[in-house]
């Protein structure tokens, strides 16, 4: 690594991973089906005792929905990387379909705006899971 630029980094401690988790919304969910892996971005809200996702539900959702009911242990990593700072924090545990019920309004107080593609906004539905945090570690540049 002579001639390779790099950075430090450390570990970050529970309370800099807790400031992290609450102030951002988004990241990537890792799923699995035996052999078959999945990843999603996502947005997320936490807030200090439970990690909720918001999940689009609509027809093409098959997929997704199949790798989220198979999924023993996910993966949740969110993070942001520049030239000269970055960090990440990865969350695993397991994950299932939230007994929690909130109405729209809720929703779009916890979560950014959900961004389309080819959908139409009449056929998509949300469904909150809720990934249980057994561990999240995380990792940060050093100044």
């Amino acid at each position: 690594m002579e001639h390779t630029e790099y950075v430090y980094t450390t570990g970050m401690d529970g309370a800099a991973i807790e400031d992290r988790l609450r102030s951002e919304d988004h990241g990537v969910l890792a799923v699995a089906d035996g052999d078959d892996a999945y990843a999603v971005p996502l947005n997320y809200r936490y807030d200090g005792d439970t990690f909720l996702l918001r999940v689009s539900d609509h027809d093409d959702d098959a997929e997704k929905r199949r790798y989220l009911e198979t999924t023993d242990t996910a993966t949740f990593v969110c993070y942001s990387g520049t030239s000269k700072e970055s960090w990440s924090i990865q969350i695993r545990g397991p994950v299932s379909r939230s007994e929690q019920s909130v109405d729209e309004e809720t929703l779009n107080e916890w979560f950014p705006p959900f961004r389309l593609f080819d959908e139409a906004i009449g056929d998509v539905e949300f469904v909150l899971y809720e990934l249980e945090v057994v561990t999240a570690l995380g990792r940060t540049t050093i100044e």
